[in-house]
């Protein structure tokens, strides 16, 4: 099903919201912003309505440059190699004789080339071949989504009904997300894959997470495959489960990492008594989707979807190291809260982020994060259990102390 079909008045939502690959504009404040730098609000490249000032605006003109420019470099690899070549990337850990030296190439170009950003019109088809959506998708039959979509269409569940209250508070105001189509769109996503996985059902974050993917891959179905792989090979297990123990060894993780990436500010905080989960928890269940900017998010996940969820760790380092000396200023848990997402929302150049990210906080393998995974669990696991012991406790002492126990 392609999402937002139907009439005029509703394609051309659509349209605004997303089909702006063909040409991008240049945004134009107005001559009164101009001369007073006030505060303007504008459009970015997926219809999301955004406030800043006109030196955003330039950011913002300067990085629709740069993607005009992949788009070109993008193209002319197509031309030269075909146009699935970045497909012939597979390279043997063992480095065996059968090697092909055209494979490493590519592999190399690629991720450079992914490093700098996939242009948003092949986004959809590259995110859905490299990621291994394509690959979860050839395993079932074709009509698998509308079968699943057809099936529940009117079963109800506790993930519907928090599903249907999150709706009408998932990027609000947004041309196509926020009207009944949308809705209706982004409802059959989450609903699908809630019957596919019920370990996981739903869980709030997954609708940001499903919109911005509805917006990128242009079909409900795509949406669906890339948001299975996502939760299903890409991310850790359990980071959606109902106790979100996935999510809270992430958080472990992330805090040993600031203590040894950034050392002067992990000192600061912990002197504040700062939980960085007041604002990671957000940035690893919604993906940086309700945090960055749409375009910057987008960039986040192109190295997501290509280098697995120690990007993440990249990412989220990098915004505490862009902001050093004004976090180790901070005298109160809301200065550091609000320094955070000043800077979040306005990181309009993706590029300023993830130089950070990857050229000053340094390479992270996966195994590496892997095994700080596994040190973290056993402390994670029992400080749930013993939260669920206290909740138990807490109920059996409201039902001992009822008075109506023991009334027939």
């Amino acid at each position: 099903m392609m999402y937002g079909g139907g009439g005029n008045g509703t394609q051309s939502k659509r349209d605004l919201a997303t089909e702006y690959q063909a040409q991008i504009s240049v945004l134009r404040p107005s001559i009164h912003a101009r001369r007073a730098n006030m505060t303007v609000k504008f459009q970015d490249l997926y219809g999301f309505t955004v406030e800043g000032n006109v030196d955003d605006v330039n950011v913002l003109n300067e990085v629709r440059e740069k993607v005009r420019q992949q788009r070109r470099v993008w193209w002319s690899l197509e031309a030269n190699k075909g146009a699935n070549w970045y497909l012939q990337t597979h390279v043997s850990s063992t480095l065996k004789s059968s090697l092909k030296f055209s494979a490493l190439v590519n592999a190399i170009t690629l991720k450079r080339l992914i490093r700098k950003g996939i242009p948003p019109n092949l986004r959809p088809k590259v995110w859905f071949s490299l990621s291994g959506a394509a690959k979860k998708k050839s395993t079932v039959p074709d009509s698998y989504y509308d079968d699943l979509t057809r099936a529940i269409e009117d079963k109800v569940t506790s993930a519907t009904k928090q599903i249907d209250h999150d709706l009408p508070r998932t990027f609000p105001s947004h041309p196509w997300l926020d009207t009944p189509e949308g809705h209706a769109a982004l409802r059959r996503v989450l609903v699908a894959y809630s019957f596919r996985d019920s370990d996981v059902g739903y869980c709030q974050g997954l609708n940001y997470v499903a919109a911005l993917l509805l917006l990128v891959m242009k079909t409900e179905e795509d949406a669906f495959w890339m948001l299975s792989i996502l939760l299903e090979n890409v991310l850790v297990s359990d980071c959606y489960t109902n106790n979100l123990s996935g999510c809270h060894v992430e958080q472990r993780v992330f805090k040993d990492l600031l203590t040894k990436k950034c050392p002067r500010i992990a000192a600061h905080l912990e002197a504040l008594e700062f939980d960085v989960s007041l604002v990671c928890t957000e940035w690893f269940l919604c993906l940086f989707s309700k945090s960055l900017p749409s375009e910057t998010t987008l960039r986040v996940w192109d190295l997501l979807f290509y280098e697995g969820a120690k990007v993440l760790f990249n990412v989220a380092l990098a915004i505490f190291m862009m902001n050093e000396d004004e976090l180790v200023m901070t005298h109160q848990v809301g200065d550091v809260i609000n320094v955070i997402q000043r800077t979040t929302h306005r990181l309009f150049d993706p590029d300023e982020l993830l130089t950070v990210a990857f050229d000053k906080i340094g390479f992270m393998t996966t195994t590496t994060i892997s095994k700080q995974r596994k040190k973290q669990e056993p402390a994670v696991m029992a400080e749930l259990d013993q939260r669920l012991k206290r909740l138990n406790s807490v109920k059996d002492d409201d039902y001992k102390n009822n008075d109506f126990c023991g009334e027939k």
